[in-house]
Parts: C-alpha cells; sequence; structure tokens
C-alpha cells in the first residue's frame, strides 16, 4: 500500500487535485460539486470524460454516502475518501443507467463517513495505480486536516 503522506509537494490549484501513487503523482483536471444541485446532477447526461478529469464531490463534513448511476452514460471509478482526502473506498467500473446505491464505504468499515468523492473514467482508478489509503492533496481539504498539505 502507498503511503498516505507523500513527501513531495504539490502545487494545488482549484482546477485539479493530486494522488501520489507508488509509482508517480497522478493528477486529475476536475469540476467541484460543492452544491446540492450539482451534486444531484454530477456526471449525468455526459457522453465522454476525458482521461484524467473527473467531478470531486464535496460535504461541508463527513457523512455515510452513497451513489447511483441514473442517467449517467458511461462506466465510472468512484474514489471515496475522507476528510483529511485519504482514499478509503474504490467502486470500480460502476455500470451506466444503474440504479442500486454505491455505498462509500464496505459494510464492515467502522468509519463509513466520507467528505470527498472523486469520480472518473471506468477503469482508470486500476490503470494508473489508485488505491486504499493513498492522499489525495487538493485545495476544497482543510489543509491543516490534510493527510498531503498542498505545497
Amino acid at each position: 500500500m502507498a503511503n498516505a503522506a507523500p513527501e513531495s509537494e504539490f502545487e494545488c490549484t482549484q482546477d485539479q487535485v493530486a494522488f501520489r501513487t507508488d509509482d508517480d503523482t497522478v493528477t486529475f483536471r476536475i469540476e467541484i460539486a460543492d452544491t446540492p444541485a450539482l451534486r444531484e446532477k454530477g456526471l449525468m447526461f455526459r457522453e465522454q470524460l476525458p482521461e484524467k478529469s473527473g467531478m470531486l464531490f464535496v460535504y461541508e463534513n463527513p457523512r455515510p454516502v452513497s451513489f447511483w448511476m441514473r442517467n449517467t452514460l458511461i462506466p465510472l471509478d468512484m474514489i471515496f475518501m475522507d476528510q483529511s482526502g485519504v482514499i478509503r473506498h474504490i467502486h470500480p467500473e460502476a455500470r451506466p443507467h444503474d440504479e442500486t446505491a454505491i455505498p462509500g464505504a464496505a459494510a464492515d468499515d467502522p468509519d463509513p463517513n466520507r467528505q470527498f468523492i472523486l469520480e472518473i473514467g471506468g477503469g482508470e482508478a486500476a490503470r494508473l495505480g489508485l488505491e486504499v489509503g493513498q492522499a489525495m492533496a487538493s485545495l476544497v481539504i482543510d489543509q491543516a486536516q490534510a493527510a498531503w498539505p498542498c505545497g
């Protein structure tokens, strides 16, 4: 498992997040969904999602979350993170149009609360080496709590 507190710094910007994998720093261009209306719409009706881009869902406080794929036309990976930006759960290859609830935590997770969820193209998480325990660098995280603070 990768180090949750990477040594190298990442110069954060509003439209980009980064993850430190075992081999590299992986960056994504993001749109932020930080209001109920934006979170409700999410990536619905999108016919494509460019590689290394996604939507970051931001909640004011950590909480149990679940997602679905209603009106979503493309497969997605969902990366669920806690308040410090550490990946706690990855749901790979969510199926388009599937309305089955996708929980942000495994049933036996003692702390199911999540504050940040990144949706990216289906299969990208595995291809790019993203794993549970890795940390995200982002300006949306309270930098005093961030596992990987912005440089």
